[in-house]
């Protein structure tokens, strides 16, 4: 059965938005015809009108489904510290609890228009709900130590954990870089030099990273202190972090970095000069949830840069669910249009997770799921603004 959707504005993100646009859809979810509305009478019956926007299906490329049992389990506010320590010693949980609170998150994110996500992964109990769940995902193995002498066998048990994964799609991720070793980070590049494969790490996600990094200062020694780790190892770099880690990634690896709270311009300069296959993901409700702060949007949007847009975890979230990301885009960046931010939250995300050839655009051929965004001011969101799933 094929099915007619027509609205104030049909954005297709990969041309211009179509006024009272219609879009028709087979059964199985795929585009089959678009058009705007000229008056010509090309379809004047069983059309399903809405007012509003229609938009694709969101990617939400920066998740962690594991974590969905610690929702509220945190307070907001006390700094990625606080927050770490907090994650440590509440991730345990009795299994039925973790998956249960998986299980309805993917739901929810389902319910919240997200079509695909990048999951991090640290366990294999996330595996049955992606094989179950019509989302796509694609989980990214997460590894991490700091202690150099662990680098071999770390890695080790991170390629046996990604094999368990298949035939899903999946790939290795380390953690972030006070958490992953210079040494661990040169085997994973031995391992994947020559390969395009995809890969995630959080990136200054709080300003004592840089600290470490530049002086071996900071609240990263007290942390470290507290683990009982010994980073006598550990020799300042004199520049901040995701210069020191950038050039240890293989050359043809796309990468995305998550969070970039407090990256500098000088950074971006930095990571563009090695030429790498580099993605921007911002989680703002997420950092606003553990820093208190968003990162400078502004400086990255004048570049020619991939941005797309996360939602963390239920841990650093009260939700998983990227409109929600949009509108606290807005509320912080109000001169930021809505057609440039729904670009990072569909065909940006699909293009680093190598799937745009179903998702992230409304396009003839491709499934990409539907949202209908409702109470805007023209193309514009607006704070009563909502998102409903058509199909």
């Amino acid at each position: 059965m094929i099915r007619h959707f027509s609205a104030e504005f049909i954005i297709p993100v990969n041309g211009e938005p179509l006024k009272n646009g219609i879009v028709s859809i087979d059964d199985k979810g795929k585009i089959i015809d678009l058009y705007e509305n000229d008056g010509s009478g090309l379809i004047t019956d069983n059309v399903e009108h809405f007012n509003g926007i229609i938009v694709p299906g969101f990617i939400n490329s920066h998740c962690h489904l594991e974590l969905s049992h610690m929702i509220g389990k945190v307070a907001p506010g006390e700094g990625l510290m606080a927050f770490l320590s907090k994650v440590i010693g509440h991730r345990a949980s009795a299994e039925p609890d973790i998956l249960e609170a998986m299980k309805n998150a993917d739901r929810d994110m389902q319910e919240n228009g997200i079509v695909a996500v990048g999951d991090i992964s640290n366990n294999l109990l996330s595996k049955e709900i992606k094989e179950q769940s019509p989302v796509h995902y694609h989980t990214f193995v997460e590894f991490l130590g700091f202690d150099p002498e662990n680098a071999r066998s770390i890695f080790n048990k991170a390629v046996e954990l990604l094999c368990t994964f298949s035939p899903l799609p999946a790939s290795l991720a380390p953690h972030a870089p006070y958490s992953v070793s210079k040494e661990l980070l040169k085997i994973f590049q031995k391992n994947t030099e020559g390969h395009s494969e995809l890969t995630s790490i959080h990136n200054q996600e709080c300003d004592a990273e840089n600290e470490l990094y530049r002086y071996k200062t900071g609240k990263f020694l007290d942390f470290y202190k507290s683990l009982n780790l010994n980073i006598e190892f550990f020799k300042p770099q004199a520049r901040n972090s995701i210069q020191s880690i950038i050039p240890l990634f293989a050359k043809k690896q796309r990468i995305l970095l998550v969070h970039n709270t407090y990256t500098s311009l000088k950074d971006v300069y930095f990571a563009n000069r090695f030429n790498r296959d580099i993605h921007w993901c911002f989680c703002p409700k997420a950092n606003i949830y553990i820093e208190g702060r968003v990162p400078k949007i502004e400086m990255f949007q004048f570049h020619d840069f991939n941005i797309t847009v996360g939602t963390d975890s239920l841990a650093s979230n009260d939700k998983l669910c990227i409109f929600s990301e949009l509108k606290t885009i807005k509320d912080h960046f109000p001169t930021l249009p809505f057609t440039e931010t729904l670009r990072w939250a569909t065909i940006n995300g699909a293009r680093f997770l190598g799937i745009d050839d179903k998702y992230g655009s409304i396009v003839i051929g491709k499934t990409p799921g539907l949202n209908l965004i409702t109470n805007t001011d023209g193309l514009e969101l607006t704070g009563a603004s909502e998102v409903r799933k058509i199909i």
